[in-house]
């Protein structure tokens, strides 16, 4: 009779596709933590920078747009035209997915042979990890990204199980849809067929199936891509001025593996390192493709500099796997210690997650955040170098919008009715852009234009220039040469706000040339 080895004792691909009981209780207990942790704040502090911008892409809806794929902008508009564009209306998608991605993170443990304590473990990790906290509140890529990320992975899993090459068509399905949120997921795609390589599951790359599979998520992604090439791929041309400005934080690599652990939660680090290591371990030999394309995907990302949120996605499968490890190291009852130290560490881990929780989540008002992170001297990581105030930066870009708006519709509606008809509103980034395209229509203001990001491509419409309101210009030197008259008009002084937003408000008149004569300089990605 011909039988089949058990999954973990086999370098070969298996066909053992026996799991455990699924941990219907204690994972769901976990996900409604989650839910009303992010439902309790939902409509806490203000609209984020980028779900503005996003809210204005969302009337231009295209295939591509300079500093990110259409996914995440297809998504607003459709929750714009269905529950509104309230806080609680375009948060609420994320703080699903951020449940989603808990959901996978117990699959994935199952999967791997875990049982209700590696899925549970699995489930707390993601959880706790400040840096979904702080994702899964906004909607933006970044809350999104994690479930295409570990839904591959997840049918990685599953072919090596089953044996079924054909899951490679779904594999590639979910590929091209996440090309269209993130372009990121192209990385941890390196690290699976590295993986692959390094694993006995290279047998797949032999086979037709993850090619087609492949074809399938070129040609989802093929319509951005077009799009990016028709426009001489702004996106690339964004992330080269970002290079030359310096504007993101960069780390070096013992920096870069030290804000995993800071992202995650201090007490998180053990887990991170088990789970890692535990692919390379005998249990963990028929998962290794995935802890392959972990160390891979984190090596590109130390060489290529990228940001330290940029790989968060990868994590739920490593929680998992470290939920199997401790599980299969507390088992049995010939050393009970052991099960008491992982319930004294993983009980510890909670706990300081519960402390740590207002720093990552606005659950707090904000005099009181900030008294909280000066009492604990624990501050948000940074992401880029901007100068910071008295929030970090994913905080400050909630405060001053709608005051901005207000301010520009004072002045702008004390102008005479036939010099406003011909007033242009310039924002020099997309943030003051966004506001006034959103704030904007209950003051009277009209759209405003700008050269920033996508507002470039959506060009100074019928403004011929003769009169400009200038929002964030922090050098008028070239306004003094190029304006016939140049006033400020207003300050702006939020002390909630990011620094570099309190800047004058001015009116220039009589500009020396046409918007659109000087359209094609003004672009500015960055």
């Amino acid at each position: 009779m011909e039988t089949t080895a058990p999954a973990e004792q086999t370098d070969s691909v298996s066909t053992n596709d026996q799991r455990p009981a699924f941990a219907a209780v204690g994972v769901g207990v976990v996900i409604l933590v989650k839910l009303a942790l992010m439902l309790s704040c939902i409509t806490q502090y203000g609209y984020f920078r980028d779900e503005l911008y996003y809210l204005a892409c969302s009337e231009h809806l295209s295939w591509g747009y300079v500093d990110q794929p259409p996914l995440v902008v297809a998504i607003v508009w459709a929750v714009r035209h269905t529950l509104g564009s309230s806080l609680f209306a375009i948060r609420l998608l994320p703080a699903l997915a951020g449940c989603g991605s808990i959901l996978l993170a117990a699959l994935i443990a199952r999967e791997m042979g875990g049982r209700r304590v590696a899925q549970v473990i699995a489930a707390l990790g993601v959880l706790s990890a400040g840096v979904f906290l702080i994702m899964d509140h906004l909607i933006t890529m970044n809350a999104f990204d994690p479930l295409f990320w570990m839904a591959c992975a997840f049918i990685v899993l599953r072919i090596q199980k089953t044996g079924n090459e054909r899951l490679w068509l779904l594999f590639g399905v979910i590929s091209g849809f996440a090309l269209l949120n993130k372009y990121s997921i192209g990385f941890f795609a390196v690290g699976i067929v590295a993986g692959l390589l390094l694993t006995p599951m290279r047998k797949s790359l032999a086979r037709p199936w993850i090619w087609i599979g492949g074809v399938i998520a070129t040609a989802i992604f093929l319509p951005n891509f077009l799009w990016q090439m028709h426009r001489d791929f702004p996106f690339l041309q964004l992330m080269h001025h970002i290079r030359q400005s310096g504007r993101d934080v960069s780390f070096g690599p013992i920096g870069f593996i030290a804000q995993q652990i800071l992202m995650l939660g201090p007490l998180a680090a053990p887990a991170l390192f088990t789970g890692v290591a535990w692919f390379f371990t005998r249990r963990g030999k028929p998962y290794r493709v995935l802890g392959w394309a972990y160390l891979v995907t984190l090596i590109e990302m130390i060489v290529l500099k990228g940001k330290n949120y940029y790989l968060a996605p990868i994590y739920p499968m490593i929680f998992a796997a470290a939920g199997v490890a401790l599980e299969q190291w507390s088992a049995g009852k010939v050393r009970p210690w052991r099960s008491r130290t992982v319930v004294a560490y993983v009980s510890l881990w909670m706990l300081s997650f519960v402390l740590l929780l207002p720093i990552a989540l606005p659950v707090l008002p904000v005099e009181t955040y900030i008294r909280y992170t000066k009492a604990l001297h624990i501050e948000v990581p940074k992401f880029e170098n901007q100068p910071q105030g008295r929030l970090p930066q994913i905080y400050a870009d909630m405060f001053g919008w709608p005051e901005m708006a207000q301010t520009v519709a004072q002045y702008y509606n004390s102008l005479p009715p036939g010099e406003r008809q011909k007033t242009a509103i310039y924002g020099n980034n997309y943030g003051d852009l966004s506001a006034i395209d959103f704030f904007g229509p209950r003051y009277g203001l009209p759209k405003p234009i700008g050269a920033h990001q996508t507002y470039w491509f959506w060009g100074p419409r019928q403004y011929t220039g003769e009169s400009i309101i200038l929002l964030g210009e922090d050098d008028p030197t070239w306004l003094r040469q190029h304006c016939a008259s140049l006033t400020t008009v207003a300050e702006l002084h939020d002390p909630l706000a990011r620094p570099d937003e309190n800047l004058p408000i001015y009116h220039c008149r009589g500009l020396d040339t046409t918007l659109q004569a000087l359209w094609p300089r003004l672009k500015k990605f960055d």
